[in-house]
C-alpha cells in the first residue's frame, strides 16, 4: 500500500528541519511496508518514527540514534535496546558542562547561577538534557550498533507489538551518526500554553535553544528535535509562530485504504470471496475509527461467539456496549400499517407521512446512506417547514411513540435558546480551560447515554448560523467530537428539524426598525405554490452545505384543510369532555349547533393561519374557559349534566335537565349528538359515529390536543 501522507511529508524534511511537531491521531498504530515486504506492519508512533528517519530508501540510510523523552518518566527506551541509557547519560556530562559554561559567563555574588533556581526541577532538567543532545556532540561510544529488521506482528497475539527495531536508524559501528529526541505528551507540560510557569517557560526555551544550536552529528543530517502533542496549540505560541524551523505535521485518523490493509491482516475470515460484501460493510462502518480500536475488534472477534458474518455487528457492541441493534428490534413494529398510525395524530398531511413512512422503512432495513462511502450517516434526517401548527412537532412525537411506546422518549432541543455566538460550546460542549469544559455538551452527553433515539431541533433557523456549520460532520458522517476529545456517534438516531421559515417575513419603518411581521403564504394557497415559496426561503436562510446534506428529506406542511380542522376540533373538544368526566363526574353536552358553530370558527383566516394552535386557542376561549366558569359559579356537583347551546351571542352553558338522557361529547363521533343502539339498550351514552367515518379513538388521559398544539 501506498505510505500515508503525513509518512512521506515526514521523509522528505528529515535532516533538513531541526524542529517536528507532530499532532492530531498520534495515539494509534500506522502502516509501514517497505518495498521488499509483502504485507504491510502496523506500528505505534514511538516504533514508527526510527523507521521513518532511517528512511524508505534502504540504498541510503540515515544514520539517527534516539533518545525518548516525556514529561512523568523522563528518559524512557520505548525499544528495550539500552541505548537510551548510554545516551542519556552522555548527553547529562554535557548538561552538566553546560551548566558550568552558564556560571562562568554569567558569574554572580550569589553562589545560585541563573540555571540553580530550577535545578530541582525535573522537567527542567530533562529540557537541558535534549538540549544537550541537540547542540553537543555526545560521546563516541554511544555510536550505534548495525541496526536490526524489525519483524512482522502477530495479529493474533498483537498487531502493535514491540518490533525489536533496536536501532531502526542506520549507521555504522564506528561511524558518527546525529540525534533525534522525541519529546512525548508535549501537551502535558504547560497547564496555560500562554501563561507559563517560570519552570514551564524554562523547558520550552531549553527545547528552543536546542533546536537552534542543533548540529549535524553525521556531518550531514541536523539533530532533530519531535514534539508530540495533541494539538499544536496546546504549546505556547511564541514557539512556533514564525519560526521556518518548525514543521507542523497533522496525522489524520486512518484513511478507508489504511483501515482496509489492516482489516485485511487482522480479519482473515474475511478473505473468503463469500464474505466480501461482508468484508466491503466492515471496512464502512469502521469509519472514523482509529486502527488500534480495530484491534481491539479483533480482540473481540478473537473471543469466540461471532459468526464471520456477523462482524460488522462487533461495531456497535464496541460503541454501544450491546451487540443487538435496536433498529433491527422496530422491524415489527413498522409492519402494522405505521402510517395510520401517524394519521391518529397528525391530521391532513398525507404527504409528510408518506415521506416519512418511507425513511422509517430505510431506516429498520439499515439501508441509510448506502450510497455514499461513509456507513455512519444517521439513520435518517427530515427537515419538516411549513405553517406553524400544522403538526411538524406532533409528528416527530408520533413517530416516537410508534418507535419505542412513548413520546417523551425524544429528545428535544429549542433551537431559539442557541441563538448566542457560543451557543454552540452548550450543545457540544466548551474547549479546555473554559467555564462548563469539565459538564460536556446538552446534545453529546444525550446522544452518548442513549445512542439509539430520535432527536428534534425545533425552531433550527431561530439558532446562530455557526451551530448548523456545526451540524454538516453530523449529518456526512454521523459523529462529532465533543469539547473534551471525545468522539459521539450519531450513526443510530434519527434526526429531526423543523423550521417556519418562508411563512413570514419581518415589517420595517422607514428607518429600518422591526414593527411587525406580515405572512408570505396564505391559506387557501395550493400546496404546490406554499412548497416553493417555503423552499426558496430555505436556500436563502441556510447554507448550500446544509441543506445538499439534507437533500430531498425536506417536508413541507400544508395549511391546515377544512376536513382536517374539523377532525381536530372534534378531537380537542373530545379530551375536554372526556377529561371533565374523568375527574368531576360531570357530563358536558354541547349540541350539534355549538359545535357546528364553533367549527365555522375555526375556518376564520385568523384562526386557520395559526393551525391547530389556532384551534386549540378557540377552543380555549371559547368553550373551555366558560365551561369551566360555569361549573364553578353555578357550582355543578358530580353526576350533574351540562349542556352547551348556541345563541346569537355565541355558546350558552347550563344545567340539563336530569331526565333528558344527553350523551356526553367525546370525540368527534358524537357531533350528531345521537345515542347508539347500544346506548338505548344499556341507558348509558355512547357517541354515534360520522357516517362513512372510523370509530373514534380512544380518550387519552393528557389535555394535550392531537395536533401539536
Amino acid at each position: 500500500m501506498t505510505a500515508p501522507t503525513w509518512q512521506r511529508e515526514l521523509d522528505n524534511f528529515v535532516g533538513i528541519k531541526p524542529i517536528f511537531v507532530l499532532e492530531g491521531n498520534v495515539a494509534d498504530c500506522y502502516p509501514w511496508q517497505p518495498a521488499d515486504q509483502a504485507e504491510p506492519q502496523f506500528l505505534g508512533l514511538n516504533q514508527m518514527l526510527p523507521l521513518l528517519f532511517a528512511g524508505f530508501d534502504s540504498n541510503r540510510p540515515r544514520p539517527y540514534r534516539f533518545l525518548f523523552v516525556d514529561p512523568l518518566r523522563g528518559v524512557t527506551d520505548p525499544a528495550g535496546t539500552g541505548e537510551a541509557r548510554t545516551l542519556a547519560q552522555a548527553a547529562e556530562r554535557q548538561a552538566e558542562l553546560i551548566s558550568r559554561e552558564a556560571e562562568a559567563l554569567n558569574p554572580a555574588s550569589d553562589p545560585a547561577s541563573r540555571q540553580q533556581p530550577f535545578a530541582a526541577n525535573r522537567l527542567v532538567h530533562d529540557s537541558l538534557l535534549v538540549r544537550a543532545a541537540l547542540s553537543r556532540r555526545l560521546d563516541a561510544e554511544t555510536a550505534p550498533t548495525a541496526p536490526a529488521a524489525p519483524s512482522a506482528p502477530n495479529t493474533t497475539e498483537d498487531t502493535t507489538a514491540n518490533t525489536g527495531n533496536s536501532a531502526a536508524a542506520a549507521g555504522t559501528a564506528s561511524g558518527p551518526s546525529s540525534v533525534a529526541c522525541v519529546f512525548d505528551l508535549a501537551s502535558r507540560v504547560a497547564s496555560s500554553p500562554e501563561d507559563l510557569t517560570p519552570e514551564e517557560n524554562a523547558v520550552f526555551m531549553n527545547l528552543l535553544i536546542g533546536a537552534q544550536d542543533a548540529i549535524r552529528g553525521d556531518g550531514c543530517h541536523v539533530n532533530t528535535l519531535v514534539l508530540v502533542v495533541n494539538k499544536a496549540s496546546d504549546l505556547p505560541s511564541w514557539l512556533l509562530r514564525g519560526n521556518p524551523d518548525v514543521r507542523v505535521i497533522s496525522l489524520p485518523n486512518p484513511d478507508r485504504p489504511a483501515r482496509e490493509a489492516f482489516i485485511d491482516v487482522a480479519f482473515p475470515d474475511l478473505h473468503d470471496p463469500a464474505q466480501a460484501k461482508v468484508r466491503s460493510k466492515f471496512i464502512d462502518t469502521t469509519d472514523a475509527m482509529k486502527l488500534a480500536e480495530l484491534d481491539e475488534l479483533r480482540r473481540l472477534y478473537a473471543r469466540g461467539g461471532t459468526e464471520p458474518a456477523a462482524i460488522p455487528e462487533l461495531v456497535d457492541l464496541y460503541k454501544y456496549g450491546i451487540r443487538e441493534n435496536q433498529w433491527t428490534a422496530m422491524l415489527d413494529k413498522l409492519r402494522d400499517h405505521p402510517a395510520d398510525a401517524l394519521r391518529r395524530r397528525v391530521k391532513g398531511q398525507e404527504a409528510a407521512i408518506e415521506k416519512i413512512v418511507s425513511v422509517l422503512k430505510r431506516s429498520v432495513l439499515g439501508f441509510s446512506g448506502m450510497q455514499h462511502s461513509s456507513g455512519t450517516k444517521p439513520k435518517g434526517v427530515l427537515f419538516l417547514a411549513g405553517p406553524t401548527g400544522t403538526g411538524k412537532t406532533e409528528m416527530v412525537k408520533a413517530v416516537t411513540e410508534l418507535l419505542f411506546g412513548d413520546e417523551r422518549s425524544y429528545l428535544r432541543f429549542d433551537m431559539s435558546e442557541y441563538a448566542a455566538e457560543n451557543a454552540d460550546q452548550k450543545l457540544f460542549g466548551a474547549p479546555p480551560g473554559y467555564v462548563g469544559y469539565e459538564a460536556g455538551g446538552q446534545l453529546t452527553n444525550a446522544v452518548r447515554a442513549n445512542p439509539f433515539s430520535v432527536l428534534l431541533f425545533d425552531e433550527v433557523e431561530k439558532a446562530h448560523p455557526s451551530i448548523m456549520d456545526k451540524f454538516l460532520q453530523i449529518l456526512e458522517d454521523g459523529r462529532m467530537t465533543d469539547g473534551q476529545g471525545q468522539t459521539v456517534y450519531f450513526s443510530e438516531t434519527l434526526i429531526f428539524f423543523t423550521s417556519n421559515v418562508g411563512i413570514s417575513e419581518e415589517v420595517l419603518d422607514e428607518h429600518g426598525r422591526i414593527i411587525g411581521r406580515r405572512n408570505i403564504v396564505e391559506p387557501g394557497e395550493p400546496y404546490d405554490a406554499i412548497q416553493a415559496k417555503v423552499e426558496a426561503a430555505m436556500a436563502t436562510h441556510f447554507k448550500p452545505e446544509v441543506l445538499n446534506r439534507i437533500g430531498d428529506n425536506i417536508v413541507v406542511f400544508d395549511y391546515i384543510s377544512p376536513e382536517a380542522s374539523r377532525l381536530i376540533l372534534d378531537a380537542q373538544l373530545g379530551k375536554i369532555n372526556g377529561n371533565v368526566c374523568a375527574r368531576c363526574g360531570i357530563t358536558v353536552a354541547p349540541s350539534d349547533a355549538a359545535v357546528q358553530w364553533l367549527a365555522e370558527q375555526a375556518l376564520a383566516p385568523a384562526v386557520r393561519e395559526n393551525g391547530g394552535r389556532g384551534i386549540g386557542n378557540l377552543v380555549e376561549n371559547a368553550y373551555l374557559n366558560p365551561l369551566a366558569s360555569f361549573i364553578f359559579d353555578a357550582n355543578v356537583q358530580t353526576g350533574e349534566a351540562v349542556e352547551v347551546r348556541v345563541d346569537s351571542a355565541g355558546l350558552t352553558f347550563s344545567r340539563a335537565n336530569p331526565d333528558s338522557g344527553h350523551a356526553p361529547f367525546v370525540g368527534g363521533a358524537a357531533a350528531t349528538g345521537r345515542l347508539t343502539p347500544q346506548a338505548a339498550a344499556t341507558g348509558t351514552p355512547q357517541p354515534a359515529p360520522y357516517d362513512n367515518a372510523e370509530p373514534a379513538a380512544p380518550i387519552p388521559s393528557t389535555a394535550e390536543g392531537p395536533h401539536g398544539c
